[in-house]
Order: C-alpha cells, then sequence, then structure tokens
C-alpha cells in the first residue's frame, strides 16, 4: 500500500491570533495487512505530544472500500477519534422465533441467542463481555430471552408487539465489558439485525462484526476537523498451494539475461518499482539475489554509452539493486547512523548556512562548524563501516565494479562511481534526509532538524559522486562554498575506498590484520567422534589471510586459509543440544563451533562470511545439521560427501531474518503479468518483428528493450502459457467460492 497524504487547511483561533496548518507529508507507505481486517485507518496526533489523548481526527476506510479508491487522489474528511467508535471483534447469533402461549392465554414470540464472540479487544489487561440486548421498533407485548449477560443471570424483557409487526422490528445486541473502574463499563460494540432475516423458517444463525455506536460524535460537523488526502494503492493476493507456481517460478528462477522472464516483467510494468519489490524477495528467498542482479546490471552497462549516466535512472536494476539494500541493509544503517542521527535530533545545534534563512541571534560561522563537524562524522563512519555493511551488499558492489571497469576500460574512476552512486545517493543520503522512513528514528524530524539533515544529505551526495569541482552539483552559492572545506584529495580517497568495498582491500593487502579473536567451544575434527570430550574450549583468532584456533592465546594449532572457507552457516541447535552454534564449512569436512552468546555468533557469522565472500568455489548449498551416526540429521543421506540440501543464505548478515513466501511473491508477479498482458503480446509481436526485419525500429514497439528476439520470443511464450494456466486456476476458484460463502458465514 502506498500511500500520500497531505492535509487542507483549517484556521485556528487563539487569543485572537491566526494559525493556518497545510502539512505536507508525501510519503509512501508499504505495509502487509492481515486478512480479517476491517477497516484501514489512518491517525491525525498532535506533533508536540505524541499521546492518545492528543489525537486530532482519523480517516477509517472500510475494506470493501478500498478497491473503489485504488490507485486514486482521494480527500476524505477526518472524523473524531472517540471510544464509541474504536470497536472490533465478532458475535455469533442464534434467532429463533418460537410461539409461546403465556397463562394468561396471551401469544408471544420468544427469540434467542448470543452464542459466543471473538477478537473483543483487551482493556485494562482484562475481557468480561456481556451482552444487553433490546428491541427497536414497536411496543407491544413481547418477551425475549438473553442467553448472554452478566455473569450467572438472566434477563427477561417485555415488549407490546403484533403478529405481524414482527418484520418490522431489528433485534440490537450491545456488548460490554464489565469494569470495577469507577468511570463504568466499556462499551466494545453493537449489532442490529431486523427480525426479517428469520423469514418463513423463523430460524437465522450467524456472525456479525461489531459496529460502532449508531448514535456516534454528531457535534461535530463535516470538514470541521480537516481533511486528509490519500493516494491508496491496494491489492489483495489469492495463494494457491507451492505445484500450482512450479512453470512460472521456474522461469523466472532461470540464469537472468535479457531474454529472461524477470526482464520482461520489467520492460512490461509501468512502474519498475511494483516488479522490482517482489522479484527481489522471490530472489533473495531462493538465495539467487547476487547473480541475478549482477547479470541485470552487466546487460544495462553493456547498453550504456556514457560513463556518467550509469544506473542514473529509474531502470529495474536500480530498482531492484534500492530494494535489495532496503531489506538488507537495515542493520547497516542503525549501527552507522542512527548514534549520530539521534545526537542530531536531540541537540537541535543550529546548521543553517543560508544567509538568507539565517536568525538574527545566530553566527553563520558558528553553523557552518556545527555543520561541517556533522558532515565529517557521518562521512567517516560510512567510510569505516566495511566491516558492518552486509555480504550481500558486498557481492553486489563487486559484481557493478567489475562490470563497469571492463565496459569503460579508458575510465578510470568508473569503477567507483558505479558503486558509490549506490552507497552514498541512493543508500546513506536518503537515510539521512528521512530517517524515519528507514527506521532510524520513530517520527518525522521537527523543522529545524529536518533542514539540517538536508543540509548534511545534499553534502555527503555530493562527495560520493567524487566532485572535484567546488561549485559541483550546487545551485545554491552557500553550498558551494561550503562543500570548499571537503575539496580535498582524502575525501575521494575514501570514496573510492568504501566502493571498492572494504573487505576486498583487507584481504589482498600483504598487512595481517587481527579482525576478530575470542575463546569460544569447538567440537574436535576426526578423532572421537561422540562424547562431550569432543568439545573443548579454544581461542580462535581471524585475520584478513587465515582463521586459527590454539588452546592458548599464543601459537596455532590448527590453520584454516580464508580461501578454503567454502561457507559458515549456523549449526541446529538439535545437532548437539547446545546453543549458539555455527559451522565453518572447508572443501573436506566442517568445524562446529559454539559462541558464549546469540550476539557473538552472529557477528562471527557476519566477518568470517565477509572475508571468505570473494572465494571462487564457495558452496550455493549446506547441511543445516551435523552429519551423526552414519548420516546427516537434516536430509538423512548417508554419504558424508553428499550435496547440501538447504540453500546458503546468500550473504545475508546472520540477524537479517526474511518473512518471505516464495508461493505469495509468485502470486504476485502472476498478478502483474496478468495486468499487463496486452503489452506481453505487443512484447511478443516486437520479438517476431526484429527476427525477420532488422531495419528501423517500428514506432510502436520502441519502448521495449529487447536484445535477443528469439530467444525472448520463446520466453514470452512460455511467460504467456504459465500466466493463462494460473488465471483459469483463479476464475475456478472464484467460482467455487461465490458457490461456497454463505451470508453471515464466518
Amino acid at each position: 500500500m502506498n500511500v500520500n497524504q497531505t492535509t487542507k487547511h483549517i484556521e485556528k483561533n487563539h487569543f485572537c491570533n491566526v494559525t493556518i496548518l497545510l502539512p505536507f507529508y508525501g510519503e509512501d507507505f508499504y505495509c502487509e495487512i492481515p486478512r480479517s481486517f476491517r477497516h484501514l485507518s489512518f491517525y491525525i496526533f498532535d506533533r508536540d505530544v505524541f499521546r492518545r489523548d492528543s489525537s486530532i481526527g482519523k480517516v477509517a476506510v472500510k475494506k470493501e472500500d478500498l478497491q473503489k479508491y485504488h490507485g486514486k487522489d482521494h480527500w476524505f474528511p477526518l472524523q473524531p477519534v472517540c471510544a464509541d467508535s474504536e470497536v472490533q471483534g465478532m458475535v455469533h447469533l442464534e434467532l429463533r422465533l418460537s410461539e409461546v402461549i403465556t397463562d394468561s392465554g396471551l401469544c408471544v414470540f420468544s427469540l434467542r441467542r448470543v452464542l459466543e464472540c471473538q477478537d473483543l479487544p483487551i482493556v485494562n489487561n482484562q475481557c468480561d463481555p456481556y451482552a444487553a440486548v433490546s428491541l427497536l421498533g414497536s411496543s407491544r407485548s413481547f418477551y425475549f430471552f438473553s442467553q448472554v449477560t452478566k455473569p450467572l443471570s438472566y434477563t427477561k424483557r417485555q415488549f407490546d408487539v403484533e403478529e405481524d409487526d414482527v418484520d418490522k422490528l431489528a433485534l440490537k445486541v450491545d456488548l460490554w465489558n464489565a469494569s470495577n473502574l469507577k468511570f463504568g463499563d466499556e462499551f466494545l460494540g453493537e449489532v442490529r439485525v431486523p427480525l426479517k432475516v428469520l423469514g418463513q423458517s423463523g430460524v437465522h444463525d450467524a456472525w456479525y462484526f461489531l459496529q460502532p455506536r449508531d448514535n456516534g460524535n454528531k457535534s461535530v460537523k463535516a470538514d470541521e476537523l480537516g481533511s486528509l488526502r490519500l493516494n491508496i494503492v491496494y491489492t489483495e493476493d489469492h495463494v494457491f498451494p507451492t505445484e500450482h507456481y512450479n512453470p512460472l517460478r521456474d522461469l523466472l528462477l532461470q540464469s537472468p539475461v535479457s531474454a529472461s522472464a524477470a526482464h520482461i516483467l520489467g520492460e512490461v510494468c509501468r512502474e519498475k518499482q511494483e516488479a522490482a519489490v517482489p522479484l527481489v524477495r522471490l530472489f533473495l528467498h531462493y538465495g539467487k539475489i547476487v547473480p541475478f542482479l549482477s547479470a541485470i546490471a552487466h546487460a544495462e552497462i553493456s547498453r550504456t554509452q556514457d560513463p556518467n549516466t550509469i544506473f542514473r535512472g529509474n531502470s529495474l536494476t536500480s530498482k531492484c539493486i534500492d530494494e535489495t539494500m532496503k531489506l538488507a541493509g537495515m542493520h547497516y544503517l542503525r549501527v552507522t547512523l542512527k548514534p549520530i542521527i539521534d545526537e542530531i535530533c536531540t541537540d537541535h545545534k543550529p546548521c543553517e548556512i543560508d544567509p538568507v534563512k539565517l536568525k538574527e541571534s545566530e553566527n553563520l560561522d558558528a553553523n557552518r562548524e556545527n555543520l561541517r563537524q556533522y558532515v565529517d562524522r557521518i562521512f567517516n563512519v560510512i567510510t569505516s563501516s566495511g566491516v558492518s555493511c552486509p555480504t550481500v551488499m558486498g557481492d553486489i558492489f563487486f559484481s557493478l565494479r567489475e562490470s563497469a571497469a571492463s565496459r569503460f576500460e579508458v575510465d578510470p574512476d568508473v569503477r567507483y562511481t558505479a558503486v558509490s552512486s549506490f552507497i552514498f545517493l541512493r543508500f546513506f543520503a536518503p537515510a539521512i534526509l528521512s530517517p524515519n522512513l528507514f527506521q532510524l528514528r520513530p517520527h518525522h524530524p521537527d523543522p529545524h532538524t529536518s533542514r539540517t539533515l538536508t543540509l548534511i544529505s545534499k553534502t555527503i551526495q555530493t562527495l560520493g559522486s567524487l566532485a572535484k569541482s567546488k561549485s559541483a552539483n550546487f545551485k545554491e552559492s552557500y553550498m558551494a562554498a561550503f562543500y570548499d572545506y571537503f575539496n580535498e584529495q582524502k575525501y575521494a580517497d575514501a570514496v573510492k575506498n568504501v566502493s571498492a568495498y572494504h573487505i576486498y582491500i583487507y584481504i589482498y593487502i600483504p598487512v595481517v590484520l587481527v579482525l576478530e579473536n575470542e575463546f569460544m567451544i569447538k567440537r574436535a575434527q576426526g578423532r572421537n567422534r561422540f562424547g562431550l570430550k569432543n568439545f573443548k574450549s579454544r581461542w580462535f583468532r581471524l585475520t584478513n589471510h587465515e582463521f586459527t584456533y590454539h588452546k592458548t592465546k599464543e601459537g596455532a594449532l590448527c590453520s584454516i586459509p580464508i580461501e578454503n572457507i567454502l561457507a559458515v552457516e549456523r549449526l541446529e541447535e538439535e545437532s548437539f543440544k547446545m546453543k549458539n552454534m555455527f559451522q565453518v564449512i572447508q572443501p573436506e569436512r566442517a568445524l562446529y563451533i559454539q559462541a558464549n552468546n546469540c550476539v557473538e555468533a552472529r557477528d562471527w557469522i557476519d566477518i568470517l562470511t565477509k572475508v571468505s565472500q570473494c572465494n571462487r568455489k564457495r558452496l550455493s548449498t549446506y547441511h543445516p545439521s551435523a552429519f551423526l551416526n552414519g548420516h546427516w540429521l537434516c536430509c538423512k543421506l548417508s554419504a558424508d560427501s553428499a550435496p547440501g540440501c538447504t540453500p546458503c543464505t546468500g550473504g545475508l548478515p546472520a540477524n537479517i531474518q526474511l518473512d518471505v513466501d516464495g508461493d505469495r511473491e509468485t502470486e504476485r508477479i502472476y498478478s502483474l503479468y496478468s495486468t499487463y498482458m496486452a503489452k506481453l503480446v505487443k512484447m511478443q509481436e516486437a520479438c517476431g518483428s526484429k527476427s525477420v526485419y532488422d531495419g528501423p525500429e517500428q514506432e510502436e514497439y520502441s519502448t521495449f528493450v529487447i536484445d535477443d528476439p528469439q530467444e525472448t520470443y520463446k520466453t514470452l511464450r512460455l511467460v504467456i502459457s504459465a500466466v493463462q494456466t494460473l488465471e483459469q486456476q483463479h476464475m475456478q476458484y472464484k467460482r467455487d467460492k461465490f458457490r461456497k460463502t454463505k451470508y453471515g458465514s464466518q
């Protein structure tokens, strides 16, 4: 869901001063919504307080109305936030109309009962619900019995009603939470059911959503609280079992060249972002994100004529790399930027350097010095953060650097700018500018702090572009003058070091650098195979050249060259009934190690993976459990040399847990193909045209990038066939669902 927010202005009278409030947010939010939701609600709070009682108003959009507003800008009037309007949960009613003859001979009717409730809110750490039942309509003699009331009690209420008036009546059920507070019981919601639902059978059994109180808060007029402008994009996926998606998923996961199904999706989608999100999540899930991005990046660089324009547009490649950095790099941003961003937001140091915007109490030179110190500190933490950078990002940057250097051999800087454009311009600079969007801050920064972050972000962005000119990339003269502080070779060198990716420098320099050392527990290799005596404490030491362990801090009982580390993965706890274990996989065997705690285990996995990531024989699969009693515990294979049964984590940091459903992402991709089926057909026609006619490109087909018409045509034929098959299955599902769905059923 993408949402752009802004509000209409309202006038606020306070001691004869009028303030015009016109906040503009312009933010995009993407979130997963649970299947059983009823309303999508947006709350507006007072910026200064952020308390529940400081809410200004809300907009609540019903689930069934989301498609009506899909993809459209719309102004929604704010509604008041009150307890009577905040309801959730369901109630199960059984209505049974039966004739009863009273002692006086009067013929009346009996109705029952409230059976059960679900998903009621917890109020003050408890929920003790009861139902208050009433009849709405005429007022003649009528008996009604309610089974769910306050504990151990029943209510008997009499109404005057004639038999012919039954269809004109409605039953009202109010649910309350019995509270011991002096303010009384809390309202949980109500349901109104017209008795005509009983029909000829006189029986009705159904679930109902609880609704807000009918009278609501009518003291507030429409538009009195202001309005919220939203652009809602809502998609709903119906996901089939795995076997339904095998043909399409296999197409997507094939070698990602320019004729692949993934490239085709990027060509037909109106916005590259909508293709990038499910593609990246799918390839991450199956451990193939690096070869996928390397291939499409190499294809894009091959088509690029000017090295200064590499990845400058919003291509499928750039959007996919952006999305990968968002998923894999959040922890990287937190450990790198969050401490200093928090300090900037807390200290509120004046950093305005525009003479026009300078306040009377501020000094321009002092502000410049404050800003310079912030920029220097942020630049230093970025350029020294190589060990924290996720392995998957390092692999991608390495591939970009090699492709750019091969394509533009005469340009010595292109290998750096191809990478720095992502590291600085598309990763760190946006996070500095809007820290709340990258989970570095809980809320919008105030205007003063936002201005400081904007100035820092612009400077960092220019530093990352390797600009050598004092006025480079700045329209404002005050920014050009400020950038003169950083117009030194050491800053350009630091950017190049980052773009070369730190760990590769560590590996290839002759000087030995100690990266990590610590006492941990290891399992003996090859001697005694069973028993606790196999586990011994050893001093582990990692350098940029080797991984060693010994009984003491001196010497080396065993040395593993970095190039012999084929993978580093967690070891399932069931293997030895021990927590915090990981394995260093070598050509002949795996070394099983227990770290002192989960944090240290994660750090060791990250750094060992990082130093070994350039090894050419890195594994793509591994065994998550140990080889014991003559077989692998995970896959039960008896050969100790059997290939791994589980894809390697693909270089993702050990602390990143991606909750990705491969079937759901494939379904999302199918939906995009289905939406753009007309373009798929036109692209197929373009491939046929290019295959038989190699002259000037026809205008109607010029929007497609087709490097290999024949292979692309074959892929398109398979994609269209897979999409049509899934389309038929969806139609059958909808027909079956329509036949089976009963109104009022849970």
